[in-house]
């Protein structure tokens, strides 16, 4: 293997918003825990220091030796087919786009994701917090998906995107009791769909 690309999803439980699939790609041998110090499963970190981790990860692509990419399905489709599945159609895009030839590549995956069967891959329950490429994974999709939220805040400023991200707080209730739902909002997640739509 000349290759290994770490996979890791953020946004599984929010009432709103899409959900992310972020994935690190680095030559064989590139020691992330060394080059990210203080990685770690996203939700264990500041967001301030996943910021920092953030901007160094842009800087190292920048330079050539490494890449990441995250891709999204936003809530109509998480609505349609499911979280599963939704989860699944943004991790195979990923991964086929920074990985398109299997043949020189293991991927590192978290909890029950799955690559597509023709990559070498192994998944790892706790492998956000276990495997520093996962974990640098967790940190892409989180700040990508986190930065989304707050554009969508602008154009939905009246459900607080910018303070929960979409997950279910009780302020983010008593916008959905104040004012219903809107366009990104997973109906399936909230169960307030009949009474408000």
């Amino acid at each position: 293997m000349s290759f290994l690309l770490g996979v890791d999803e953020a946004g599984r439980g929010p009432l709103a918003g899409p959900v992310a699939v972020g994935a690190i790609l680095v030559p064989e041998g590139f020691d992330v825990e060394l080059e990210f110090p203080g990685v770690r499963d996203s939700k264990k970190l500041t967001e301030k220091k996943r910021e920092e981790l953030f901007v160094l990860l842009e800087r190292r692509v920048e330079q050539g030796d490494m890449r990441f990419a995250v891709e999204y399905e936003d809530a109509s489709v998480i609505d349609e087919a499911g979280i599963v599945t939704a989860v699944q159609r943004a991790l195979d895009r990923v991964v086929g786009k920074l990985a398109p030839d299997p043949a020189n590549v293991l991927i590192k995956l978290d909890g029950s994701l799955r690559a597509p069967a023709v990559y070498a891959q192994e998944t790892i329950i706790h492998g956000d917090a276990l495997v520093p490429i996962i974990s640098l994974a967790s940190v892409a999709a989180k700040v990508t998906r986190d930065r989304l939220m707050l554009e969508l805040a602008k154009d939905f400023p009246e459900y607080g995107f910018d303070a929960h991200k979409g997950y279910g707080t009780k302020a983010h209730y008593e916008a959905l009791a104040e004012h219903g739902l809107c366009a990104v909002h997973r109906r399936s997640f909230t169960h307030i769909a009949a009474e408000n739509e």
